[in-house]
């Protein structure tokens, strides 16, 4: 497969991944003639948090920013960050500020040894706030090994002010921070621990910065590192900013730098890769109730690998869409929902909570209460997303209603498309046993793609196995089909309103 290939099959996997939740007053799809729209959100110009956990590095990422830049006028789009993920104070980064040997930015040496000594491996120069780790096989540089390596950062700050700044830290391996050759920070740990360190400045005074970081743990490098002017989240500025765009797109939700096996964070609602709480971490959801507040509608657009409470938010937003981690590609297919290029087809893969206290307490170990298959009032359940168009599940023609063993059940199920747009609806189909009073209400058993044209109806052709009428026998002790009643749910979600019912006999 060429490159070009590649990057459209990137493109088309991630379009069909995108999830539309809500969508009040169809605000969406968005028009491309709009006077101005504000793209906000930590996550709108963020590569990195595309790409997913495991994963290996893009030649070239769209981020979510890029895309709806690409839809639009120049001087369509405002952006502004808006707010971090998880702190509710925001380190005007003094970078950008820095220079060395002549260039903007910080001048990144690279040994693959982890004592700054012999053949140098690599020389970067970084203009942004560094956030790096070899976690899914990322090099901190071309060249670089993963392990066994070491790093030099240096850059020249002149300050423009009397002031105290704040160096942001993290590091797994060896850290040292030295301002004009005194050390300011040293440390070895085997985690990466976040840390704040203020530091006053004076006008004009030269300030040597220098990092120097050693991989020196059979575990992932990591390293974080950021500088500047620290100061209260307060969205006064940016309301004022805003006072002539009307529709806002926000990108927030989570990261790969907050959810994942065994990360190194501590965050509140975050802990080692493991979430505590489930809902929009607290500096986002203020920012989305203040702009509603200011009368903007708002577009929600959430990335996450897991499933977020969104309950407020179905309040503050006019619409909320479930991007995931798209991929080098996410951003485009993220703009290409947002405007309309393409119809949203996404349902989601797991069940959304409304809030914490409806999951059960983990060291109760029955399933009563947990995931689709044994709770019925989730915000957005197992198999539910929106599309720009409306479609209609007729009532299914099945092969049979009385079942012997290795025989298949054929379903022939019409779906109609009552809007203007032709789009692509899932139909799944569900098995319960109605014998089985403490069995799952309902379990996936097989799904199908249906494109339909606007106007049209057609139909999706799926097939059960004998086995797919295989539940959990407590009598055997073993998965088994047991003659008996079972009901067949069919539809376009896992809601009980979105499904009809048949009845099917195994003998």
């Amino acid at each position: 497969m060429n490159s070009e290939s590649h990057r459209q099959l990137a493109a088309q996997m991630a379009r069909e991944s995108m999830t539309l939740l809500l969508n009040k007053n169809q605000i969406l799809p968005l028009r491309k003639n709009r006077q101005k729209i504000a793209v906000l959100g930590p996550n709108a110009d963020d590569e990195a948090m595309l790409w997913g956990n495991y994963n290996g590095k893009p030649v070239r990422t769209i981020t979510i920013l890029d895309g709806i830049v690409s839809k639009l006028a120049p001087d369509q789009v405002f952006y502004d960050k808006a707010c971090d993920l998880v702190e509710d104070k925001v380190t005007n980064s003094y970078l950008s500020r820095c220079s060395i040997d002549g260039q903007q930015g910080m001048k990144a040496t690279y040994w693959n040894r982890p004592d700054w000594q012999g053949e140098v491996a690599a020389v970067q120069h970084l203009v942004h706030p560094i956030k790096l780790t070899t976690a899914g096989q990322h090099e901190f540089a071309p060249g670089v090994r993963l392990e066994g390596f070491s790093a030099r950062y240096e850059t020249v700050f002149i300050p423009q002010a009397d002031e105290e700044i704040v160096f942001k830290c993290g590091a797994t391996g060896f850290f040292e921070l030295l301002v004009n050759g005194q050390s300011i920070i040293q440390y070895n740990n085997w985690r990466t621990l976040p840390s704040r360190h203020p530091f006053a400045v004076k006008a004009g005074q030269k300030y040597q910065i220098e990092i120097r970081y050693a991989q020196l743990y059979n575990w992932q490098a990591n390293l974080e590192f950021n500088f500047g002017k620290e100061v209260d989240v307060d969205y006064t500025d940016l309301i004022k900013k805003l006072k002539d765009i009307q529709v806002v797109v926000f990108v927030g939700g989570l990261s790969t730098l907050l959810e994942g096996e065994e990360m190194p964070v501590s965050y509140p609602g975050f802990k080692g890769g493991d979430r505590t709480e489930i809902e929009l971490p607290a500096v986002q959801r203020n920012c989305l109730k203040v702009l509603k507040q200011a009368g903007k509608k708002v577009v929600f657009v959430s990335c996450s690998g897991s499933a977020i409470g969104l309950m407020p938010e179905t309040e503050s937003c006019d619409a909320i869409l479930q991007a995931w981690y798209g991929g080098e590609s996410g951003g485009l297919a993220v703009a290409d929902v947002l405007f309309g290029d393409f119809n949203p087809s996404g349902k989601l893969p797991i069940t959304f909570y409304k809030n914490l206290q409806q999951l059960p307490d983990f060291e109760n170990y029955s399933m009563k209460g947990r995931t689709y298959r044994y709770m019925s009032d989730p915000l957005f359940p197992f198999g539910f997303g929106l599309s720009y168009t409306t479609f209609a599940i007729g009532d299914a023609k099945v092969s049979r209603t009385t079942l012997h063993r290795d025989e298949t059940l054929d379903m022939t199920i019409p779906v109609a498309n009552l809007g203007k747009r032709d789009g692509v609806e899932i139909v799944q189909v569900y098995i319960r046993r109605l014998q089985d009073p403490d069995g799952p209400l309902k379990t996936l058993r097989g799904f199908q793609r249906v494109h339909v044209a606007a106007g049209k109806t057609g139909q999706a052709m799926i097939r059960l196995p004998f086995h797919s009428f295989e539940f959990f026998d407590r009598s055997q002790g073993q998965m088994t089909v047991t003659a008996g009643e079972y009901e067949v749910l069919y539809g376009n979600s896992s809601d009980n309103r979105d499904l009809k019912t048949a009845r099917i006999n195994i003998i």
